[in-house]
């Protein structure tokens, strides 16, 4: 398996006090997570909704052909039992699970597997997946209408199932996705599985009652013996901090994610800061530009935003240092981050100089689409503001919910939009979404066109030597920089919250409110421990 130097430093981990004893596991009780990133859950049909709110519902429902180890920050088999690889690393074949039941009863077999990811790959639905799908072979003639099944996807039994890629890769950094979750085909064309969904994961579903809740109870066919631990788990939606926080204090939830203030908070006080997780997370923070309007469509105008804004202080002041100064897309954590590669200076005189060379000494007006969200959202833009007004540049800004922020992206119904997304943790998939053959529906929501960026980017995806790979992945990144699709702002740094009689909790770096609820207990002090 390809080498992923996810950095210790940035991926170290801290659990405020003394460590955790070890325990045996505890059965019983209800599990209260919370779903913090908006004011409700999307579909409940994992293959249509790239929300990271959605994917922790489907944590609790569903499952991949690969989990994320988060103790040694790589993917692991899931769904299969091994895995071996041809000569020229292009055929995987996959030796299934023969033990995992769908919460319809049924067996999953090699079937299941190509129907989902063909069914992904429906090139009139758009699923975020696709892009994860398109290193199999053949995948693309099938979104492209040109061909039915997947040519790559080859089923030699129930459960033998062959993989052959386009290039050589790690199936693993890719089939870990939510949106890649094996799904039961009769259950799916069955109707209303968005909001009554069947899976393979360690809860079954019992009910979602929109805005509020999603309730979930152990499945007794679950393929790891003995788990998962607890009877039940409660989703509660609460996308407002501040109700998290009155929520948390009145042990009313067990986890809850921290942002920038509650962070200094709950570090200052004595009891709440034993319970801490960090981890730095493979999520860039920034603001896309839609080239579409006619300033954006011009690098020196996309460069000059990026010098007019004070990106440091803003992280200092509003972020309170939860989060590191972003200097490219690809972040800290990934194995082609260049240390020696700097941010963007706070210089608006050159700011001025570059509107004026590309036309606009006076400046221009444009749309900036946010959230509430106060790591990301509304606060960063009010900040940014009085910024790039010294320059010339007016702002309007435009509040949506941050569960539509994505749709708005996948549409092109944007000039400015601010939001994190995932960046890892493999850089050639997460540079993909620059590449100009990726659609706007699958991740390129700048409309990025860059011929030598592509080129990069094959040559990276043709490369045996991860040295070699890595090279060619930091200069792609360097293209990036170089012009600018969206204002870089900062890598998140992960915090959550949890209540002293949580145990299991997973320093996930690629999303840490992505837990495996399978693995979490909670002992005899939980108000729910029965």
């Amino acid at each position: 398996m390809r080498k992923l130097l996810l950095a210790a430093t940035a991926l170290a981990f801290v659990v405020a006090g003394t460590a955790e004893a070890q325990q045996t596991p505890r059965k019983g009780g209800t599990l209260r997570l919370t779903a913090p990133y908006g004011a409700s859950l999307g579909s409940l049909d994992i293959h249509t909704t790239p929300r990271a709110q959605d994917g922790i519902a489907a944590k609790i429902l569903h499952r991949t052909l690969y989990n994320w180890d988060t103790q040694n920050n790589k993917p692991v088999l899931e769904l299969a039992k091994s895995v071996s690889v041809s000569a020229d690393g292009l055929v995987h074949t996959f030796k299934l699970r023969d033990d995992a039941f769908f919460h319809n009863g049924r067996k999953m077999t090699a079937d299941d597997v190509i129907w989902s990811y063909t069914r992904i790959m429906d090139g009139g639905k758009g699923y975020p997946g696709a892009r994860y799908i398109r290193i199999i072979k053949g995948a693309v003639e099938v979104e492209k209408g040109q061909a039915k099944e997947i040519a790559g996807l080859r089923k030699i039994d129930d459960f033998t199932l062959e993989m052959t890629t386009t290039s050589r890769v790690e199936p693993g950094f890719y089939f870990t996705a939510d949106t890649t979750s094996i799904l039961p085909r009769e259950a799916v064309e069955g109707g209303n599985f968005g909001a009554a969904p069947v899976g393979l994961g360690p809860y079954k579903f019992v009910e979602h009652v929109p805005g509020s809740r999603l309730v979930a109870e152990r499945w007794e066919k679950f393929y790891k013996p003995g788990k998962p631990y607890a009877d039940r788990v409660h989703l509660l939606v609460m996308g407002e901090a501040a109700a998290r926080d009155v929520a948390f204090r009145n042990k009313e939830i067990d986890t809850s994610i921290l942002g920038p203030a509650q962070y200094v908070a709950y570090r200052a006080d004595p009891e709440l800061s034993k319970g801490i997780l960090e981890v730095a997370e493979v999520f860039t923070r920034n603001m896309t530009m839609n080239p579409a309007f006619k300033p954006f469509s011009d690098k020196r105008v996309r460069q000059a935003i990026n010098h007019a804004i004070d990106t440091d202080l803003i992280i200092k002041r509003l972020a309170r240092d939860k989060a590191y100064r972003a200097t490219s897309w690809l972040p800290i954590a990934s194995p082609a981050y260049d240390k020696a590669m700097k941010p963007y200076a706070f210089d608006p005189e050159k700011a001025k100089k570059l509107l004026a060379e590309a036309g606009y000494k006076d400046g221009f007006e444009f749309e900036w689409t946010t959230s509430q969200n106060e790591s990301w959202g509304l606060p960063i833009v009010e900040a940014a503001i009085p910024y790039l007004s010294r320059v010339g540049i007016k702002v309007k800004p435009k509040l949506v919910e941050t569960a539509v922020l994505t749709e708005v992206a996948m549409k092109g119904d944007f000039q400015g939009y601010i939001t994190s997304n995932q960046t890892g943790p493999d850089s050639l998939s997460t540079l993909r979404c620059f590449d100009s053959r990726t659609p706007r529906t699958a991740c390129n929501y700048s409309g990025f066109n860059n011929p030598a960026f592509d080129k990069l980017l094959d040559e990276a995806a043709a490369a045996a030597d991860e040295g070699a790979r890595n090279k060619l992945l930091a200069q792609a990144n360097a293209i990036l920089y170089e012009e600018a699709p969206v204002w870089f702002f900062n890598y998140n740094k992960a915090v959550m919250a949890y209540q002293p009689w949580v145990h299991g909790l997973q320093p996930n770096a690629t999303e840490l409110a992505h837990q495996y609820p399978e693995d979490i207990w909670i002992d005899e002090r939980s108000p729910v421990a029965k």
